[in-house]
């Protein structure tokens, strides 16, 4: 840990702002995954609930029920089943557009991440920049009588900053396109399952819903 400071107040100033978007994005990171495991399980509960009560053409009813649910699909599954006697046109629109909005509650923050990942490379560069300027300068100051060594660390110090920016930016990097993904699938999974309730409510047949 001694090291790790160590390391940070040779890098410069320019290292807190770099150490101040790792722990922003791994807080972002912690926030999203535990949010999408939640949804995944609420759905779960209510797919188990609604299989066992929505009856053949009884709309009303299964609003209710969905009503009594805060899972993100009973959200998805209420706009279309309050714009069923609009068509299928109609309906399939609604559940698409309540599954974006479920899509901007989950994305909610991974902009910044996505900035993190971007940004702190850029930090790091700036950072070795200005090192890189302060070591030149100390060379022009001694003249002809600079130490390789002297300036040898001057340039390894001045590095500190884009090592530790691109530290921080892959795994921000990865993070977010990771996020990204089991959104967009996890979205794409409950406007599926939607169409699939839809079905269950004209049919009664359950094994539409089977994995």
């Amino acid at each position: 840990m001694t090291a790790i400071v160590d390391l940070v107040i040779r890098g410069g100033w320019l290292m807190i702002p770099i150490v101040l978007c790792s722990i922003v994005g791994l807080g972002i990171f912690i926030n999203r995954w535990i949010r999408l495991r939640r949804f995944t399980k609420e759905n779960q509960a209510f797919l188990a609930k609604i299989r066992g009560n929505i009856r053949v053409g009884k709309i009303e009813d299964s609003i209710e029920i969905c009503k009594q649910s805060d899972a993100p699909l009973s959200r998805i599954f209420l706009a279309g089943l309050r714009r069923i006697s609009d068509g299928e046109t109609a309906t399939k629109e609604a559940i698409e557009d309540a599954g974006r909005e479920e899509i901007s509650e989950l994305q909610r923050h991974l902009g910044g991440l996505a900035t993190i990942a971007g940004g702190a490379p850029l930090l790091g560069f700036l950072g070795t920049v200005l090192g890189m300027i302060s070591a030149f300068q100390q060379v022009e100051r001694l003249g002809g009588g600079v130490n390789a060594s002297v300036l040898a660390g001057g340039i390894w110090q001045a590095l500190l900053t884009t090592a530790a920016g691109l530290a921080v930016a892959v795994p921000a990097f990865f993070a977010h396109n990771f996020l990204h993904d089991r959104i967009q699938r996890e979205v794409h999974s409950m406007e599926g399952r939607s169409r699939d309730l839809m079905m269950l409510l004209v049919t009664g047949d359950e094994s539409i819903l089977n994995d």
